[in-house]
Formats: C-alpha cells, structure tokens, sequence
C-alpha cells in the first residue's frame, strides 16, 4: 500500500502534458483511443501551443518503444493522436512538433512491417495537405524520397502486399511534390538527386499499365477507387502532376531520368511505352516550355547516333509525337534546330546503310538485308517527323523551312549550305537527295501561298530544278510533285490524275482564280524555264508511266494556276514540240515514250482547248480521236514492261499528226485563236530556238560546264529584229503550204545551229572573247549615240563650252534667255 501510495503521489508530480498523453491511451489497445482524453489533450495544445513541442517529443518517445516491443496498437493510437494535433493546431508554434511528427514517420517507414508503413506513409499524407502559414527553412526530405522511392520498386511476396505497399510509395512521393514544389525556399526536390529516384520510381510503376492506349490521350479523369487501387494509374497521375508544377528552371531536370529509364530498360525498341510517356510529358507541362523537351530529345539523340537503328528509330518516333503536340502551341526557338539535327542524322542513316552493305558484301553476311530494312526505318521516321513538323508550322516558317532543306539538297556545282557527302560517293549522294526532296515534299504538302512568286523564289526554284536535269526517274517525280504543291493551291490535283482524253472539263468542277499580277510577273520571268524543264523531262530514256502522268498534271496545273494570254502561247508552242519529240524520233526513243509523249500531247491540248473555250481550237484538237475512232476509255498508256504499243500507233499516223499538227510544220506553225486578243499568230521559229537552248543546257548539265558557258549566247546572231518582224508580215496561206511541202528551211536552221554549236565548241578562246568584244563595243557605242541625242546639260549662265579645231570656246548664254522650270519662277 505504501508503494502505491508512492507511485500515485509520484503520477501527480509528473508534468501535465504528460499525464494529459497518457490518459489517451487505454489498458488494452483493441479498446481505440480515449476520445474524452484526446478532446482535453487537444483543448491543452491549442490553449498553450508552447506545448506542442514537448508533446510532441514525449509521443514520439512513446511510439519509438511501442515499435521496438511490438505493440502495433498503441503505435496506431499515438498516430492517430498526432494526426489530431496536426489537424487541430495552425500556430506557429506547430514547427518544433512537425519536427517530433517527422521522425516519428521515418521510424515506421524504416521498421520491416508493412502496415506501419502504410501507417507511416498516410500521416505524411495528412501532413502534406496541410498549409503552413510560414516557410521552413531548414526541414528536408531526402530520407523520404528515398524511402517513398524503394517502397515503389516493393518486391514482396504477397501480390496484395506488395500492391499495397507501392501505392503507399507513390502516395508519399506525390505527398513530397505537393509539400515541396509550392514552397519557393524548398526547391531541394528538383535536385537531379532527388528526380533520380521519384521519376524512375513512377515509370516503374505506369510500365505495368496493361492497357498502354489508354495514355496517349491528355488526362483523364479515372474514378477515386481506380486511381487508389491500381499503382500504374495513381503514379501516372502523380508523374503529370510532377510535370505540371515543373518551371522554366527545374524542366530539364525532371525530363532527363525519362531517358535513363528508357535506356536502362531498353524500351525503344519496341517504343510504345517511350511514346506514351513523352506523351503524358507534353501534353503536362507548360505549353511554353515545350521546347525544353525537344531539345532534351535532340541531345539524347546525338548522344545515341551510334546506336542500333531500331533504338534510333524509336526516339525519333517519340520526337514525332513530342512535335506533333509542341507545334500546336509554342516551340520556341528551336524549329531550325530540329530540322537541322534531323538534316545530320539523315545523312548518317544513309552513311550507316551504305557502310553496312560494303561490311555484307566483302564478309557475304546475310543480315545486310534485316539492317538496310532497319535503317529505312530510322530514315522514314525522319522524314515523317520533318513533314509532320512543318506542315504544323505556320506559312512564313514554312517558307524558311523549305528554302533550309533546299539549301541542304547537294546541287551539281554547288558545295554551299550542303551536307558532307564527301565520303558517300555517287550512290550515298543520290540516296541523300532523294531523302531530302521526300522531305521536302512532306512539308510542302498543304502549303497554300497568296502568290506563286511568295511560293517558289528564284532561290528555291533553281536548284529544285537542277534534279529535273539528271538521269533518275525518281527524283524528277520527286521534283514534279513538289512543283505540284507548291502550284496547286486550289487542290485541282486529284481531278487531273492520269492521262486521259476529258469529254467536258466542266465535270472535274476546276477551281480557278483570276491570275494577279505578282503571278504574271512570275511566268514572264520563269515561265520558260518551267517549259524547258518538262520539255527535257519528255525526253528521259528512263522515263516510267508515273513520270508522264506528272507531266501532264505539270501543264494541267500551270494552265490553271498562272494561264493567260501569252501562257496559253507559250504552252501550245510546248505542246507542239513534245509532239515533233514523238514524230521525228530524233533521240531514237522507244516506242513506249513516243506513244507516252503523243498521250501527254493529246490530252493537255484537249484539257487546254476546254479551258480556253475557243470553238474552232476545240474541234480542231478533238479531229485525232475522231480520226481514230478510239473512245477516251482508250487513251491510257501502254505497259511498259510488257511493250503493248501496237495499239497506241494509231497516235503517229499521219493523218492524226497532220490533225494536230495541221496546218503547217512543226517550226512554221500559226493558229488563229478567236478569242485571245482577236488574231494572234504563233511563230514557232523563235521557239526552235528556245528548244536549242534547253537541249544544250541538258547537255551542259552532264557533260562540261564549259559546255553551259559558251551555249549561252544567241543561236541565231545574223537574225535582227526587223527581220523577224519582216518575216512576220510575210506571212501568207501560200508561203505556209509551200513550207509543208518542202523541209529546206528546216534544214538550213538545223545546220546554221549546228554551226554555230560547233564554233563555239571548237573555236580559240581568243576569237570567241574577240567576237564578243565587238559586240560589246557597238552596243556602247549605239547607247553612247543615243545618250548624245536625249540627255543635254541644261544652260548656264556660265556659257557652255564648244571645241573646234581643237581649242575650246565659251557661248555665255544670257540669263534673260533662259527658260526657269514653273517651280522656280514667283
């Protein structure tokens, strides 16, 4: 009785805070804790927060041996007590108690049991929704990121258990962000120690997500009970909230473990979870700061150049996504960069492919052909992701991007603004200029300009029609069709596909404009070197049925977009020298491209009589297909591979010639057109000499540059221009039969032009030069005559000065005979 007597007396010696403590919690834990005594202890730290301190230590001493002996009930009643106190108490007082509150949760989230970390972990919890009245300056997080982070990658054996436990660690992690991204003086958790662990911890945990699409979309919002029972959706939810909080300063930061993750696991190859992930990262972050991400994939890209092409691949596939979403709002910076990472790595696709068929040929490797299929992987998502990007981008950058590519594009006798093909040799060089037009033709796709000229600069119009001099098929399709977009802009395209004889025009329903004024400039400038070019074109031996129809839709396109009076000249003049290509066979072409070029002949002057709307034009083109009998059905071009022409040499008969051709020779040729500016006569002698120009300039182009610059001059120097206008008046219906029936003026040009080719071929450099001199001397002293006779120095009272014989004589001039302008007289 005593020793009672002296532990009761002892008890009420004991502090109140402590008595207060200990009466919440009861004999026998089952029992819960005493809401009576956790009213008055509450009451107690709200009446003195000065308390909260101390109470909080004596708890915390409580729970630590509660933990060591294994009491699990009185550790859930001391936590529960101390989510109460944290709930109840705002002062700031709460400090020193958040600091006893802390250590009391490290203690459980280091103890083996797996509900105490639970327990742990749901008083973080409650602890990061609370809203501190000031910052702390010295508390950190490091030991729970880094505990919260291994409960993520959980283990346990128990499938329930280990769910458990990695929702508890994606839980903590979330409750660190929130506790931390809002303080400005917390900006620990940015640190690359830190983003180390919680971001990896997150793609862990989404990796399992059995249903990967359902990601791709922006966020969604999954139910409370989803989101709290599947790991893979509360850490996708936690890692856009990450994102979303993430600054200008800290992004990199955050985005960087992305791609150790991905590296570590290798999964770019297959890429769908690396897709989706830059996925949730664009569509989280702040528009604004999605060049920040770019850039991270560009860098990460050079980093990994030398990798296997699937890996590759697969960034470059996640580029295009990140692209697709950043080109919709800001991109910063960085659209040259992109295009020009995009350019290198190209060209070290096509540099890898070529280095890996030479390593298979001389070692007779049989896998050259798995890797020549992997790296047209790695190049065809490079393309795609560069016309995915510019056809996002808006008109002028567009532009810029177009004429950048174009720089890139190696051009014969030029090294300017290209890339290092040095070491690629002829056929690394076509592959690059083939990928770089398919390049440009994705971003070309779409493109709409006010103005022809806006589209296609003299800067970007001669070298992309330098390819269209060169032997390959395929990269003068690649040309034609991106004259196609960039000309079509009232998408007229898909209704002239295929060369066919059109009944009534009007059914294709074509949009046209009337032809501005920056547009007739255009042609009057390129327009013939337009027609030069699709006339070479003609003339390939290596010419395919695609690369015909292409042709055709090139005139078909000019005809709709720039057309008037003097085009619609111009184009019947190409017209009929595509025919005389297929009649007089001078370059021995097969008899599959002179049936191909008469096809192209014969539907463009249908197409183009319809769209003039003359009459007599109109039945004049339609007497071929009368002649022969053939219905529209039939005008499609013959197989190539099989030779089926027997049934296209119908087209070079002489009647169907004389019908389009009539009435008179190919380089003596007038048509009346009624409606084009009454009577308009077509002289097809100065086009002869258009044509000679553009047969030299095809053969400059493969032969010599000396070649280019001696053709440069006038083919037919001893014709003036009153002899050509003479000539012009002469004209009449007899001269034009008289030149049906004989070819003797055809054949003094062809061998004046002959002579002349081979002068200026063979002749000295000092005749030439001297040649020229002499004109050059005439013309100065023609314009000297002329500016005699114009330009006087007005009078001065000064006199003006007169030579003869030799000594000068002033004439004074009296300032009363002078005549003042009106301005000057008052």
């Amino acid at each position: 009785m005593v020793r009672k007597g002296v532990c009761c007396c002892c008890a009420a010696l004991r502090p109140r805070y402590k008595r207060l403590v200990d009466n919440i919690f009861p004999e026998d834990p089952k029992d819960g804790l005493v809401k009576a005594d956790m009213e008055k202890l509450t009451f107690y730290a709200v009446s003195a927060p000065e308390k909260l301190d101390r109470i909080g230590a004596y708890l915390a001493e409580r729970l630590s041996r509660d933990v060591v002996r294994h009491r699990y009930g009185y550790v859930l009643i001391a936590m529960e007590a101390l989510d109460q106190l944290l709930m109840a108490c705002h002062s700031q007082s709460i400090k020193p108690f958040v600091e006893s509150f802390l250590h009391m949760v490290a203690k459980l989230l280091e103890s083996g049991e797996p509900k105490l970390q639970v327990l742990g972990t749901n008083s973080f919890v409650k602890f990061a929704n609370i809203e501190e009245d000031t910052p702390s300056y010295h508390r950190r997080y490091d030991f729970f990121v880094s505990r919260f982070s291994a409960m993520c990658h959980s283990h346990h054996e128990d499938p329930e258990v280990q769910t458990e436990i990695r929702l508890a660690g994606i839980r903590g992690i979330q409750g660190v962000v929130r506790k931390t991204v809002n303080d400005e003086l917390q900006a620990t958790i940015w640190e690359p120690q830190h983003m180390d662990k919680i971001v990896p911890s997150l793609l862990f945990n989404m990796h399992k997500i059995e249903d990967i699409d359902s990601r791709i979309c922006p966020p969604s919002s999954p139910s409370g009970g989803e989101r709290e029972e599947n790991p893979s959706v509360l850490a996708e939810n936690c890692f856009r909230e990450l994102l979303g909080r993430a600054t200008y300063g800290n992004m990199n930061h955050a985005v960087r473990p992305v791609f150790a993750h991905l590296d570590h696991h290798r999964l770019w190859d297959p890429n769908e979870f690396a897709v989706s992930c830059f996925k949730i990262i664009m569509y989280s972050i702040q528009a604004q700061y999605s060049h920040h991400v770019i850039q991270e994939i560009l860098g990460h890209l050079d980093a990994r150049k030398r990798d296997f092409p699937r890996v590759r691949a697969g960034i470059i596939q996640a580029l295009l996504q990140a692209v697709a979403i950043a080109a919709k709002g800001s991109i910063g910076p960085t659209v040259l960069e992109v295009f020009n990472t995009l350019l290198k790595h190209l060209r070290f696709s096509v540099d890898f492919e070529l280095s890996d068929r030479r390593s298979s040929v001389s070692s007779a490797s049989f896998s050259a052909c798995s890797k020549d299929n992997d790296e047209r992987i790695v190049q065809n998502a490079i393309i795609q992701t560069i016309g995915f990007f510019g056809s996002n981008l808006p008109d002028y950058h567009r532009s810029e991007i177009m004429m950048f590519i174009m720089g890139k594009v190696p051009v014969l006798g030029a090294t300017s603004h290209t890339l290092d093909i040095s070491q690629l040799g002829d056929l690394g060089t076509r592959q690059i200029r083939i990928m770089l037009l398919r390049s440009l033709l994705m971003v070309t796709t779409g493109y709409s300009a006010k103005t022809i000229a806006a589209a296609l600069p003299a800067p970007f119009l001669d070298p992309l029609l330098s390819p269209s001099l060169m032997d390959d098929s395929e990269l003068r399709q690649l040309v034609l069709e991106i004259l196609h977009n960039l000309i079509d802009r009232h998408d007229n395209r898909a209704k002239l596909r295929g060369i066919r004889i059109i009944p009534d025009v009007s059914d294709l329903k074509i949009k046209r404009d009337k032809i501005s004024r920056q547009d007739v400039n255009f042609i009057k400038k390129h327009g013939q070197q337009l027609y030069r070019h699709v006339y070479l074109g003609c003339k390939e031996e290596d010419n395919v049925q695609k690369n015909f129809e292409l042709l055709y839709t090139t005139l078909a396109l000019i005809t709709i977009e720039l057309a008037n009076e003097e085009v619609v000249i111009d184009l019947i003049r190409v017209a009929i020298a595509l025919q005389d290509i297929a009649i007089l066979n001078e370059d021995n072409l097969p008899m599959f491209h002179r049936c191909s070029v008469m096809a192209v002949v014969a539907a463009y002057l249908n197409f183009l009589s319809q769209m003039i709307a003359v009459p007599a034009f109109c039945q004049h083109v339609s007497k071929p297909a009368q002649i022969s009998g053939e219905g529209c059905h039939k005008l499609v071009l013959p197989d190539q591979q099989d030779g089926g022409v027997s049934g296209w040499q119908w087209l070079l008969r002489r009647e169907v010639v004389c019908a389009i051709h009539s009435p008179c020779d190919s380089y003596h040729t007038c048509i009346q057109c009624e409606n084009l500016s009454g009577l308009i006569f077509i002289e097809i002698v100065e086009f002869a000499r258009f044509l000679s120009h553009a047969d030299e300039d095809r053969l400059s182009r493969r032969k010599s540059i000396v070649d280019t610059l001696s053709i440069q001059v006038d083919i037919l120097p001893g014709c003036s221009l009153e002899e050509k206008v003479s000539s012009t008046e002469q004209i009449t219906f007899e001269a034009l039969k008289q030149a049906i029936d004989s070819n003797g003026l055809e054949e003094q040009e062809k061998e004046k032009r002959r002579l002349v080719i081979e002068k200026f071929q063979k002749a000295p450099f000092e005749e030439i030069a001297a040649q020229c001199e002499t004109k050059a001397n005439l013309l100065h002293d023609r314009l000297t005559q002329i500016l005699e006779r114009t330009v006087r120095p007005p009078p001065s009272p000064s006199g003006t000065v007169a030579i003869t014989a030799g000594h000068a004589h002033y004439q004074s001039i009296p300032v009363y005979e002078m005549k003042f302008p009106d301005l000057c007289v008052y």
